[in-house]
């Protein structure tokens, strides 16, 4: 059971590097390069979007990776597992603190009725989201030693 909860969140915890990675370094720069500010509006859809499915993601990365942990908690592979589950937790610490809030006005946003200073609250956002982004690879790379650790 252990394995395949491991297992879980590895590929849980694997997609979210890739989305978030991906949001990160390619889509919000293609975006911000967009003439007469049509990143705006696209900003604003993705916000909507990815502001229902990721909370679901990151929470089903959480308790796969907690279940994990604490199945293996006397091993080694539990303790980088645990390192790993508290990273993933602490994502949603600060989604919910500073990414949500902003993420929920630029979901408000269309091309027409936006504030002046929006470009600085969208890169506000990506300077934090960097940090997400570290914090997943971090744990996913954590979560995958502790698949490769030998039991016994």
């Amino acid at each position: 059971m252990s394995n395949f909860l491991l297992g879980a969140a590895i590929v849980l915890s694997g997609g979210l590097v890739g989305v978030e990675f991906c949001v990160a370094v390619f889509i919000n720069p293609i975006l911000d390069r967009l003439p007469n500010n049509g990143g705006l509006s696209a900003r604003a859809d993705g916000a909507r979007l990815l502001g229902r499915i990721m909370p679901f993601w990151y929470v089903a990365t959480v308790v796969s990776a907690g279940a994990a942990t604490a199945l293996l908690w006397t091993t080694a592979s539990g303790v980088l597992a645990g390192i790993a589950t508290a990273l993933f937790a602490a994502t949603i610490v600060l989604a919910v603190t500073v990414l949500v809030p902003i993420n929920n006005r630029v979901g408000r946003w269309s091309h027409g009725e936006h504030p002046e200073d929006w470009r600085e609250q969208v890169r506000r956002w990506d300077r934090w989201h960097y940090l997400r982004v570290a914090l997943v690879i971090v744990g996913f790379v954590l979560l995958t030693a502790s698949a490769l650790i030998p039991a016994g």
